[in-house]
């Protein structure tokens, strides 16, 4: 065994190049799953210390104690509590302070007359809490708000709009309100709570503009007295609370807070990194793989010499393996490294692009060290285990041959296994697809669709690159021939070298086909659904905004160039025991402006106690026209209503449609999501849409767009989605690009004499470069041409997938001009990896090649 160790060290130092693009492959896909694992450590400690510090003054918290949740929301909708209670409160024992905390949505306008955030984080507004124990914030500059329309902003936000103490701006509500900043606060020492916005008002105008009526927050924030515990506060609060009304401790209310943010944003976000993470490591086991494969078939002679004279099987195995152990060590030691370069650059780029990550150091954990450091050598050694058993395996008589060269191409047995994976995979895809809807199904298919595609690689790359090499002969003439023979000497070689690129481009035009498809869906949801001229809304995603003025759209109809005006509100109901979402509207004005299908009933009577159902729930909850349906809301009443209408779609006006007199006694802070405007016969579009930006523009500047923009700026944040997925995605092509290079060095290295008989006999170093880029441009293309098949595949089944498995109807596209970009960045991508084996090969002497053996 020493001397196997011996041996592998001593060939490590005489080959350090035939390694390097195992090193930096290992080392990228490790480097990219331990920043995450740092930066996932680092998020969920970040959002502890924020949350801890929103509580840290509070040892108990007053709150209704239900929640109605709706399918596809994890944080449950609360009813407010009486700030009468405070006065109670203050009066037990034990309790040192209470304050009301009014809550609500409020986005401020910047100087350039823009709304401050609202893409992604929440744009809060609230009581500014007298009891600096009590609140969150600490004044940094000016003073408290003390009169009506002064408010205290935090300082980021006004960094962010430009603004400062003494200005006058809007605040929408989504009512705009007139307001002056009086102050500025900051949250744990930093200018705000991550990206969220806050402005901070009177309590007067906190209910007045946040609330339904006055007397009413979202919870009681209790300080407790000297000597008195968090737990002993809430034991003592209990027995005085009237009923539906919960006290919990400051630091359970911090840990709920931390545990959504958990279960929403950072396990999707951990768990989207972790993903690319295995893609790019799974890219790096095909490079790994053919390169120890190449060194092992150019060391035949080698190891046959060594069995010759006494080394056994198990001995070259283990320094094969001895080599992949070093060359794993090393590099996932540098990928930890570069793992936390990679979180530190994250950690400071996404807040600059809106992301809501809280400030603060890195967190670095044994697990996020260790774990990804077992990943890279147990990927490095899974790689090279295939090669180093097949050079164990190395026979001695092997020392007499002529040629070591991997030659192993399609054989008639990869053939048949690889056709019985790619049947097995389109039936199990189609089962999962279409006979019985399930994403379970439709992955393990797609699975099984990959390994039928790297089986049969070597079986298709010969005909493959004779078909894409075609051209060559033609365009480049006998260089462009001999790169296509070079390309087709080793079929297995060249489908592993093709393989690691195959699947980032697979990956890359999945994304691509899912986010056209989406786009497509949004696009005929509206051109489906919705029947109106132009859309005012309120671009936003995640919990930023401030929603538009219930008032706006009445306002518009009374214009003359408007016929009809509706605007779309949400509320939250438990609908015979499920909690399901609410919307709230003129339904006889919905059904003017909206496309709602076949209608049974009437929509014209929904009244104080009738509701509207699609069909698919209606059959869900057994509920006809005429049938009664009971509904629990946030604040405890109960009412049965009358199902006096069943509509056939529900894409723009959801499933469950009620009027605002129903929803008027429930609600909290009312706002619509949407306004709809239908023109009078005989207005343009320019005239009306004129119109409509002029009072639009009274109710806080909404942005007013036709059916057409609306439905593309729907979609924007599909775009935004993408660019962070190919951004990501970038590594694993980085990754593929090391493994072309790796092998056409190694093949160069290979072909040397035969290299050097090409320059002897007339070859220019020119056409050399030339050949050996062509060949990289092959590789490149084979890799690209299966990507782009396997990716509109899987694209297409996880589109069918989603539509079986969901309520919404998804709709199937390809987006041909982004395919062929991805297609143009897979050929210069082969191009690019061919320019340094390029001229190496050209720098070769000329008579030292051919006397090489």
């Amino acid at each position: 065994m020493n001397a196997a160790l011996r041996l592998s060290a001593s060939s490590l130092r005489s080959h350090k190049r035939r390694f390097a693009g195992t090193f930096f492959a290992v080392l990228l896909g490790v480097a990219f799953l331990a920043g995450t694992l740092v930066m996932g450590d680092t998020l969920r400690a970040g959002f502890d210390t924020m949350f801890g510090n929103a509580a840290k003054g509070t040892d108990a918290v007053v709150r209704s104690a239900d929640t109605i949740t709706t399918p596809g929301e994890s944080q449950g909708v609360r009813a407010p509590v009486r700030t009468g209670l405070v006065r109670t409160i203050e009066r037990i024992p034990g309790v040192a302070a209470a304050a009301p905390d009014i809550q609500g949505a409020g986005q401020l306008i910047g100087s350039d007359g823009k709304p401050i955030g609202g893409q992604g984080p929440p744009t809060l507004a609230g009581n500014w809490i007298d009891d600096p124990k009590l609140n969150a914030y600490r004044l940094a500059e000016g003073r408290a708000p003390a009169r009506s329309g002064e408010v205290v902003v935090n300082r980021g936000t006004a960094e962010k709009g430009h603004l400062k103490i003494g200005d006058t701006t809007v605040l929408r509500t989504p009512d705009p309100v007139r307001v002056t900043i009086v102050g500025l606060a900051t949250f744990g020492g930093e200018d705000g709570m991550a990206q969220v916005t806050f402005t901070g008002m009177t309590r007067a105008d906190a209910e007045k503009y946040l609330t339904a009526k006055p007397g009413e927050a979202a919870s009681i924030r209790v300080r407790a007295g000297p000597g008195t515990g968090q737990d002993e506060l809430v034991s003592a609060l209990t027995p005085v609370l009237p009923k539906g009304v919960e006290a919990i401790t400051g630091q359970e209310s911090a840990q709920e807070n931390t545990d959504m943010i958990s279960s929403q944003f950072l396990s999707i976000f951990t768990t989207l990194l972790l993903v690319f993470s295995g893609i790019a490591l799974l890219v790096a086991t095909f490079s790994i793989h053919n390169t120890f494969a190449i060194v092992v078939a150019q060391r035949t002679r080698e190891n046959a010499l060594l069995r010759a004279l006494g080394a056994s099987r198990r001995q070259v195995t283990a320094s094969t393996l001895a080599e992949a152990s070093v060359v794993a060590v090393a590099a996932s030691a540098a990928g930890i490294a570069g793992g936390i370069g990679i979180a530190a650059g994250l950690q400071a780029l996404f807040p600059a692009i809106g992301f809501p990550f809280p400030e603060g150091s890195l967190v670095i954990s044994g697990l996020s060290m260790l774990l990804p450091l077992c990943v890279g050598v147990v990927v490095c050694l899974g790689s090279a285990l295939l090669p180093a058993v097949r050079a164990g395996r190395t026979a001695p008589l092997a020392a007499l041959r002529e040629t070591a060269v991997d030659e192993s191409g399609a054989s008639r047995v990869r053939a048949t296994a690889g056709g019985g994976l790619a049947a097995l995979a389109v039936g199990v895809t189609l089962t999962g697809v279409l006979l019985t809807p399930s994403l379970w199904l439709a992955g393990l298919g797609a699975v099984l669709a990959l390994a039928a595609f790297v089986v049969l690689g070597p079986v298709a790359s010969s005909a493959a690159v004779r078909v894409l090499g075609a051209p060559l002969d033609k365009l480049r003439g006998v260089t462009g021939g001999l790169a296509r023979r070079n390309a087709l000497r080793s079929p297995r070689r060249t489908a592993a070298t093709a393989g690691a690129l195959m699947i980032g481009v697979a990956v890359v035009s999945l994304f691509t086909v899912f986010g056209a498809s989406l786009k497509a869906t949004m696009d005929q949801t509206v051109s489906r659904s919705f029947a109106g001229d132009v859309a005012v809304s309120t671009p936003s995603f995640g919990a930023g905004g401030s929603g538009l003025s219930p008032k706006l759209a009445p306002a518009l109809a009374r214009q003359p160039a408007v016929a009809y005006a509706v605007g779309l509100g949400k509320g939250v109901a438990e609908v015979n025991g499920q909690g399901r979402a609410l919307t709230v509207t003129d339904p006889v004005t919905l059904g003017k402006v909206f496309d709602l299908g076949r209608v049974q009933g009437s929509l014209n009577r929904l009244g104080a106690d009738g509701i509207a159902i699609t069909r698919e729930e209606a059959g869900r909850q057994h509920l006809a026209t005429g049938d009664t349906a009971h509904l629990a809301f946030t604040d405890g009443h109960r009412a049965d209503f009358t199902v006096r209408a069943v509509y056939g779609r529900s894409e723009l006006a959801g499933d469950y449609v009620i009027t605002r007199a129903a929803w008027a006694p429930h609600r909290t802070q009312d706002a619509d999501t949407l306004v709809a405007v239908s023109f009078r016969d005989g207005v343009s579009t320019a005239e009306g849409k004129a119109a409509v930006e002029s009072v639009a523009e009274r109710y806080g500047g909404p942005e007013v767009q036709t059916r057409d923009e609306y439905a593309q700026s729907s979609a924007a944040g599909i775009d935004m989605m993408l660019t962070l997925v190919y951004a990501l995605l970038a590594l694993a092509v980085l990754i593929a690009l090391l493994g072309i290079a790796n092998t056409l060095t190694l093949a160069i290295h290979e072909r040397t004499r035969e290299l050097g008989l090409l320059r002897a006999v007339g070859q220019t170093r020119a056409q050399l470069r030339a050949m050996v880029r062509w060949e990289s441009v092959l590789v490149a293309a084979f890799g690209t041409a299966g990507g782009l098949a396997l990716g509109a595949f899987l694209g297409w089944v996880l589109v069918e997938a989603s539509d079986g498995a969901s309520d919404s109807a998804f709709a199937f596209a390809l987006p041909p001009l982004r395919l062929a970009v991805v297609a143009l960045v897979g050929l210069a991508a082969g191009a690019l990896a061919g320019l340094r084996p390029a001229r190496r090969a050209a720098r070769l002497d000329v008579l030292r090649a051919i006397a090489t053996e």
